[in-house]
């Protein structure tokens, strides 16, 4: 079957918004390993300019005094969103933390690393804006495309706020794990874009459906979730850690950290057996049915990758490559479970709307000849 122009332009566009979402994920972890992440402490510009400087040089003397007061400002609005939403105890807290005001030294480096992370933000932005464009082209005809897709620009635009209140409260540790979180939420909306314009695609629907499987999947979805929170409160301990030790003595580090990366270590573990375990029962109830023991194989490897680079974390002194490696991979792990469990409950709707369309067919025909 020919395609529509429209359908082959939307299914480009939202894999490849997909795609980008992920390189911002990659790009953000070389931000948090680098340090670099109040490389520019004022938001949406970068010390004021859209270009920023390239050295001191080019500041006003007092630029520390200056950047401190503009978030010290903005805390005060976020506080009062806080205590407005009834949560005044954790608003109490940054209003007394002093660190939050702290302003960093200029560095170079740290700052045009940040500031590439923000184009690239700006980007993913404007892909995600026109992806929503393209979708209303499907109102009336596929309408959930165009649902799902306003649904990614709103939750694009409120990362960017998170993210300018990241940068206003000094990197507040609980504020980044929302921050991952909501780019987590982003990838499962633009995952159900590139599933749902697909799906029509794979020439050998599923003729079967194996709830063990489906829970299998929601249950990984979620202990993914859970491996990703755990794995920013490590990468929190070691951002302590570091400025403790000036990012001296970085063989000390791993053996400082808490119960947290204990936990999170041995969760790999089981993980790994689980999904090996989710290999076996697609084998079984599905086979290579719609590519879904191809995509199952291709999470293990990934599995396999993040838990390596895991490793190589863990006995090789946290080498700074490591570690945005290390938060792609997770990040691709809970996209694919995603994938493949839409795919499956798509495909599982489709064939039961056709089924459903073919019984009423078959009921109206019976009447007739009665």
């Amino acid at each position: 079957m020919r395609l529509k122009p429209k359908i082959k332009l939307f299914r480009r566009l939202s894999f490849i918004t997909l795609v980008s979402v992920y390189f911002l994920i990659l790009v953000g972890g070389v931000v948090r390993s680098t340090g670099s992440g109040m490389g520019c402490p004022d938001w949406p510009k970068c010390f004021g300019r859209w270009v920023p400087p390239s050295s001191a040089d080019q500041l006003p003397a007092n630029y520390k005094d200056i950047y401190a007061q503009q978030r010290a400002e903005k805390n005060t609005r976020f506080t009062a969103y806080l205590e407005a939403l009834g949560f005044d105890k954790l608003a109490e807290q940054i209003k007394n933390d002093k660190s939050i005001l702290v302003e960093s030294s200029f560095n170079s480096a740290k700052t045009w690393t940040e500031y590439v992370n923000r184009l690239v933000g700006v980007i993913v932005g404007f892909l995600i804006f026109a992806t929503f464009l393209a979708s209303i082209t499907f109102i009336g005809t596929d309408t959930k495309l165009f649902i799902y897709a306003l649904l990614s620009l709103i939750a694009v635009g409120f990362q960017g706020w998170i993210g300018s209140v990241v940068v206003s409260t000094n990197l507040l540790q609980w504020l980044i794990t929302v921050h991952m979180l909501i780019a987590l939420l982003i990838v499962v909306l633009l995952t159900y874009l590139v599933v749902q314009v697909r799906k029509s695609k794979w020439k050998s629907l599923i003729t079967t459906f194996s709830n063990a499987v489906n829970i299998t999947l929601l249950l990984l979805i979620a202990f993914s979730v859970i491996q990703i929170v755990m794995g920013t409160q490590v990468r929190e301990s070691v951002d302590m850690i570091a400025d403790q030790m000036n990012n001296g003595s970085r063989e000390t580090w791993i053996e400082q950290l808490g119960w947290v990366f204990y936990i999170h270590r041995s969760f790999s573990i089981l993980l790994l057996a689980a999904h090996i375990f989710l290999v076996y029962q697609v084998s079984k109830h599905y086979g290579n049915q719609g590519n879904l023991m191809t995509n199952t194989l291709v999470l293990l490897i990934v599995i396999l990758l993040e838990i390596l680079s895991g490793i190589v974390m863990a006995y090789f002194a946290i080498p700074r490559f490591a570690q945005p490696i290390h938060l792609l991979f997770g990040s691709l792990v809970f996209g694919l479970q995603c994938y493949i469990w839409l795919k499956i409950n798509m495909l599982k709707w489709n064939n039961l709307f056709r089924f459903k369309q073919k019984e009423e067919i078959q009921n109206v025909s019976y009447q007739v000849h009665s």
